[in-house]
């Protein structure tokens, strides 16, 4: 199994970003709305024991519910080259305590720590060698975007299927927020 935690975001958010990316540019290939998310933590590839043990560890987090807010747009680049665009978080503690609950719970189920940084944003397209003046006409055009705040009463578990054409994601839990 390739599992990941994550928050879903409610169709009305889903809806707005599908809006925001309407203004397509080549070299990009777009996530499809049913798609989007804020992964809270990358597992990667798990067998079915692993996978129990990081669902156990998950069930016994306790933490509250809070308002996510969607702010700004960016792409993430990999030596000098763009490679994802995205949508931002502005700053939340109660998500980086989330996350941070997350964390232990997951390496207390016996995987690696996470090396990487958390930042936390939602992937609305893969990028590969897009046309360097339409991504800097989508960033600047959209730099601004911010959504309402959202209510997060939730973080799920998801399993990963890749194929060809795009992944799919299956909710595997959900783990409420007090």
């Amino acid at each position: 199994m390739r599992l990941f935690v994550a928050l879903a975001l409610p169709a009305e958010l889903r809806e707005r970003l599908r809006l925001l990316v309407a203004h397509r540019f080549a070299g990009a290939k777009w996530v499809p709305p049913e798609n989007y998310h804020l992964t809270l933590r990358f597992i990667g590839e798990v067998d079915n024991g692993r996978a129990d043990d990081i669902d156990a560890s998950l069930s016994g987090i306790s933490a509250r519910g809070f308002d996510l807010t969607l702010a700004g747009v960016g792409a993430f680049e990999a030596r000098g080259r763009a490679n994802a665009l995205w949508v931002g978080v502005e700053k939340n503690p109660a998500l980086e305590h989330l996350r941070a609950k997350v964390e232990s719970a997951v390496v207390r189920a016996g995987c690696e720590p996470e090396r990487r940084r958390f930042t936390p944003h939602v992937t609305l397209a893969r990028l590969d060698n897009p046309d360097p003046v339409k991504l800097g006409e989508f960033l600047r055009t959209h730099g601004l975007f911010r959504a309402a705040p959202v209510p997060v009463e939730r973080f799920t578990l998801f399993s990963s299927h890749l194929a060809r054409d795009q992944a799919h994601y299956t909710a595997e839990a959900d783990y409420a927020l007090a």
